[in-house]
């Protein structure tokens, strides 16, 4: 049937005006349009601030589409600019690409030193965040990213994923049953958990500073005052940037700053401790260097109810449980001198379900299983034992307050001075 003229009209100008609202919204949930209709909303733009090989691994997550690139070295850009679509925008300061309005995510890959100023800035532009770990160099900045994050209303994630998939190193199982195990109360209360090479988790000593550093040339393609940012100024040497950046104080912690959220965020979740901190936390160490980190013998953790958590750098004891309790005993490979562990771990109910995918937790705007919050705390454990490595002494901690107890010192590295301008 023919179409009046002006009903026509009428149509395309309908049409015309809908797509223009549609285009306005960042996410346009699939329902709204339809079973079956995937909008192009439904793929998430992506930012990424940092692009060496932690950032250049995730430009293909599942359900985005990198469409900005920043990065302070030039060949670390270019390299990733080959690796997305032609007309990807690139910048080398990331407070203009926090501003771009068709950014859904900003990924933050740089050293740790940037990941609170950075995760912040993009909270409070509006974007959500994916943040690798540690979440923050120190407590205070947790604290400050924490607040962003939700007084903004963003969801926020953490980029380790123990808690919630994947083989939980020498566990050769997911965290689940591990969790499903503790809350079934058939190893007791208090639990102490040890974390070892004999347990499966290696603390990469490599990860350690030189203290002879020469002063060197600073490369053309690298814009090393924006590198540094926050951190206190140093001459340029190659090992203190991009690959070996861990080994010094100013931007990271070592193998407890690399590996310590890894480890040490699924034990949090599974003797549920989210929504707290240690009481204390006791250093077996050699006098750190003021600059480059050291390795250390032991470092001991306990909460207000007895249960620790121990990281053995020195690994003694080959035969070590992974976790002990007062009734049993689990170890490696989630083997037991409980017996006929599994078919009494049946009885019991699973854990609770945890939001898991990502993308879709920033579609409905759902709290995701490791958030600003869970992070926080597990970031905080981390924090204490660097704290405690550096002062070479054992701390109280308040986990209400988030503060060391009658120690200035500690409190002091609680909230670290940074480089002007910058602030979180």
């Amino acid at each position: 049937m023919k179409e009046e003229k002006g009903a026509s009209n009428s149509r395309r100008r309908f049409i015309k005006g809908s797509l223009a609202t549609l285009a306005t919204f960042s996410i346009v949930p699939r329902h709204v349009l339809g079973k079956g209709y995937l909008a192009p909303s439904d793929t998430l733009t992506k930012a990424i601030v940092g692009t060496g090989s932690m950032g250049r691994g995730h430009i293909p997550y599942a359900g985005t589409k990198v469409v900005a690139l920043c990065d302070v070295d030039k060949r670390h850009l270019e390299t990733a600019v080959n690796m997305v679509d032609k007309g990807v925008k690139t910048f080398s300061d990331y407070r203009e690409l926090i501003q771009l309005p068709e950014v859904d995510i900003v990924h933050v890959a740089t050293p740790p030193h940037w990941h609170g100023i950075i995760a912040a800035d993009a909270a409070r532009a509006g974007k959500d965040v994916w943040c690798e770990k540690p979440m923050t160099r120190t407590i205070g900045e947790g604290k400050r990213l924490v607040e962003a994050v939700q007084q903004h209303g963003r969801v926020f994630r953490l980029n380790t994923w123990f808690r919630f998939e994947s083989n939980f190193y020498g566990m050769n199982t997911t965290v689940k049953p591990i969790k499903k195990l503790v809350q079934s109360g058939l190893l007791g209360w208090p639990l102490k958990v040890t974390v070892s090479k004999h347990t499966g988790f290696d603390w990469k000593f490599y990860w350690v500073g030189k203290t002879n550093n020469v002063p060197q040339p600073v490369p053309s393609e690298l814009d090393y005052e924006m590198w540094l940012g926050p951190a206190p100024y140093k001459p340029y040497s190659e090992h203190r940037v991009h690959q070996t950046f861990r080994g010094y104080w100013d931007y990271d912690g070592g193998g407890l700053g690399d590996m310590g959220q890894h480890y040490i965020d699924p034990i949090q979740y599974f003797l549920g401790k989210d929504d707290t901190s240690p009481v204390s936390v006791e250093v077996d160490a050699p006098q750190q260097h003021t600059e480059a980190v050291g390795t250390w013998r032991r470092i001991n953790y306990t909460y207000a109810d007895g249960c620790q958590i121990v990281l053995d750098g020195e690994a003694k004891d080959d035969k070590v449980a992974y976790i002990e309790g007062p009734k049993g005993k689990l170890y490696p490979n989630f083997k037991s001198d409980i017996p006929d562990l599994e078919k009494k771990l049946a009885a019991f109910p699973d854990p609770e379900p945890q939001v898991t995918d990502f993308v879709d937790a920033v579609k409905n705007r759902k709290k995701f299983a490791l958030n600003e919050e869970n992070g926080h705390r597990s970031c905080t454990i981390v924090n204490m034992g660097l704290i405690a490595l550096r002062l070479g002494r054992s701390l109280k901690f308040d986990p209400d307050k988030q503060e060391f107890i009658d120690d200035e010192g500690a409190n002091r590295l609680i909230n670290q001075p940074m480089r002007a301008p910058w602030t979180i």
